[in-house]
């Protein structure tokens, strides 16, 4: 990998992670500069991380739908799916089943020239395979080991397995997120959650290795995905703890701004979303319609608006549906108006701004082909990230992380190929 000046060249990541949470995770770290090894086994499938199945064929409903290149699972479908592979650069990867004593050597070797260990798996999971805090302690005193789980890894529900999805209800996510007049059972999926704990999870390590630079000492990090989300609904919460109230769902609209919401523009399926605080807000939106109803007493104020939200928001869209999304943007944010587009991942791909400033990157790998990725989430000015290496292909790097990082030698490491812990396919039975 190209020697960069990066803020965390130098800093090794033992990456034990699945799914999107700890990806995220590791994704940001290693843009940072760190190398972030993940630790596979060729012997046990991940879930819902490298796939939903090692080897699916076309025809499988999850195949149809996992977005592989050109809709087809390919000849190593684990390198080829795109969730992974949107949070697979600029990482390395290798190979060992640390379900058993002579992999869990490997790791331990691992572990002990590495200055952090991250897993999100349910803790009973780790507990089993002896992945505590105190036994990395004694492997390499100073280590930072990062645990992202559902629930924590303390409390009466410790072990409670979920996913983001049913984190979203948990957390009160789902309450406030749907319409009016809609039940649970109308609540469409939503995962953010996932990514709020993965930057939080990297920036908690970067901290911890801030503190080891002044200290020397390691220390666990417990990140909790139910309350990682929390803290990004603070007046929902604060609502009831200071007044009693639950705020119950508001669909697109919201508890201040009025009107607020996505309304109906020309073409098929566009949209502007639209949201009015203030009444200056207000006199620029008035400006742009140019519209008698604009003046209509029913609207002279906030609250009058409020109070006749319906008929406003009916009123607003016989205006906004002769318009195109774009060009209801430019006239209204030249009015001092919050407004934008709702864009489709095709608009997003064309969106002016996200091409101005160089969002999606060109990444590359043998299996999965050239496409243009989602990028950093940070502009550094004298550390910019940059892609040094497309989505890691499963144990590409085991060559690299046995013979020079840890000093395999080379018969030693064909007797870890022969029993099954060296590889860049899953085992046979692996299905």
């Amino acid at each position: 990998m190209a020697d960069l000046h990066l803020p965390l060249k130098g800093i090794r990541v033992v990456d034990l992670t699945v799914v999107l949470a700890g990806p995220y995770c590791g994704l940001i770290l290693a843009d940072f500069g760190a190398e972030v090894i993940r630790v596979e086994s060729i012997q046990h499938f991940p879930p819902q991380t490298r796939g939903i199945y090692a080897r699916p064929t076309t025809d499988m409903a999850s195949s149809r739908t996992a977005g592989y290149p050109n809709g087809e699972p390919g000849q190593r479908p684990w390198n080829r799916y795109p969730l992974f592979n949107a949070m697979g650069r600029n990482k390395l990867s290798m190979t060992v089943d640390i379900t058993r004593p002579d992999g869990m050597e490997v790791f331990k070797r691992l572990v002990k020239v590495s200055d952090v260990v991250v897993e999100n798996y349910v803790p009973e999971v780790m507990d089993k395979l002896g992945v505590t805090y105190e036994m990395l302690k004694q492997v390499r005193p100073d280590i930072i080991f990062c645990k992202m789980s559902a629930y924590g890894d303390t409390g009466p529900y410790r072990n409670y397995r979920a996913m983001a999805q049913s984190i979203d209800v948990m957390l009160g996510h789902a309450s406030i997120r749907g319409y009016a007049d809609s039940d649970a059972t109308s609540q469409p999926q939503a995962v953010a959650a996932d990514p709020a704990e993965g930057v939080q999870a990297a920036f908690a390590i970067v901290a911890a290795l801030h503190h080891r630079n002044r200290t020397g000492e390691g220390q666990l990090l417990d990140l909790c995905l139910a309350e990682s989300f929390m803290s990004y609904l603070p007046q929902a919460f604060m609502d009831y703890a200071m007044n009693g109230r639950v705020q119950g769902t508001l669909g697109n609209r919201d508890s201040v701004a009025v009107p607020c919401g996505n309304f109906r523009c020309k073409g098929d399926d566009k949209w502007v979303s639209i949201s009015i605080f203030t009444d200056e807000e207000w006199e620029g939106l008035c400006r742009a319609v140019g519209q008698k109803w604009v003046y209509d007493d029913r609207f002279k104020d906030s609250l009058s608006r409020r109070k006749h939200e319906d008929e406003l928001e009916r009123l607003v869209e016989t205006w906004t549906q002769h318009h195109d999304h774009y060009e209801l943007m430019h006239l209204l944010q030249k009015e001092g108006v919050a407004a934008g587009p709702v864009l489709n991942e095709a608009e997003a791909y064309q969106d002016p701004q996200l091409k101005a400033r160089g969002f999606f990157v060109e990444e590359s790998q043998e299996d999965a082909g050239t496409h243009m990725y989602p990028g950093s989430l940070f502009k550094m000015s004298g550390t910019p990230p940059l892609v040094r290496r497309g989505p890691v292909r499963l144990g590409e790097d085991n060559q690299y992380v046995y013979k020079e990082v840890l000093g395999i030698s080379d018969a030693d490491y064909e007797k870890l190929v022969e029993t099954g812990h060296i590889g860049t396919e899953y085992a046979p039975h692996v299905r």
